[in-house]
């Protein structure tokens, strides 16, 4: 990784930090001694910050190398072992938030042929450049009846995390997506029409569901990836 790429995610990594209301740029200021106007210059991609004040928020937040690239370049979905690739499975809160899986958040490693994923063509925003792509979710039952049989409870899904675009991938059949509910994961599929979100489920059981955006928001904001795969258990 150069010194761009670390900047970068540690950039996103931040901004995540204050969207989620765990740190406020007063506050990093305040940590690493640096101006806030500054700081906010960077988190904005207005301005680049040294590799020593870098160091400074790196050490202000108790973050590593690690914690931004898991296993210093070591990419989860890059390690192959014996014809497989690794993909991280990880909790919801992880899946939506975290865009590098470090490997405090990691569940499990799931087997997946190798050569697998390189098919799959991504349609990401550039919001999602730096983002991990693929990662593995563990769906509960209430998670899984809306889209059942297509995806059973206890199952294992795969999702691209580039692809929150609503462009089919197949056009002969409709995507299925992990889209952000109040910070937790809910899957159907979507379509978006008058500044709202659709979500529609496979099971006539369940209701229409309809997520009314805000004047900036966009749908990919709200769609956390594409499921790719779904692995049910015997």
């Amino acid at each position: 990784m150069n010194f761009s790429q670390l900047h970068e995610r540690l950039r996103i990594e931040i901004a995540r930090r204050i969207d989620r209301g765990q740190l406020t740029g007063t506050l990093l200021a305040r940590q690493t001694g640096l101006r806030a106007s500054h700081l906010s210059n960077f988190i904005r991609r207005k301005r680049k910050l040294s590799l020593s004040a870098l160091d400074r928020v790196l050490a202000a937040q108790a973050l590593s190398i690690e914690d931004l690239v898991p296993e210093a370049n070591r990419n989860p979905t890059e390690q192959t072992m014996e014809g497989t690739t690794l993909i991280p499975l990880v909790s919801n809160t992880t899946a939506i938030h975290s865009p590098v899986i470090n490997q405090r958040s990691i569940l499990e490693l799931v087997h997946l042929p190798s050569g697998f994923l390189n098919q799959l063509l991504p349609r990401r925003t550039l919001a999602r450049r730096e983002w991990q792509r693929f990662l593995a979710i563990r769906l509960t039952a209430v998670q899984a009846e809306p889209m059942v049989p297509l995806l059973a409870p206890r199952s294992i899904v795969v999702l691209d995390r580039h692809y929150n675009s609503l462009v089919p991938h197949n056009p002969s059949r409709p995507n299925i997506y992990a889209v952000n509910v109040a910070n937790s994961l809910s899957f159907r599929y979507v379509s978006y029409d008058a500044n709202r979100i659709i979500l529609r489920p496979y099971s006539l059981d369940h209701p229409v569901e309809i997520l009314r955006l805000a004047v900036d928001e966009s749908p990919s904001s709200c769609i956390v990836g594409r499921v790719c795969l779904a692995i049910a258990e015997l």
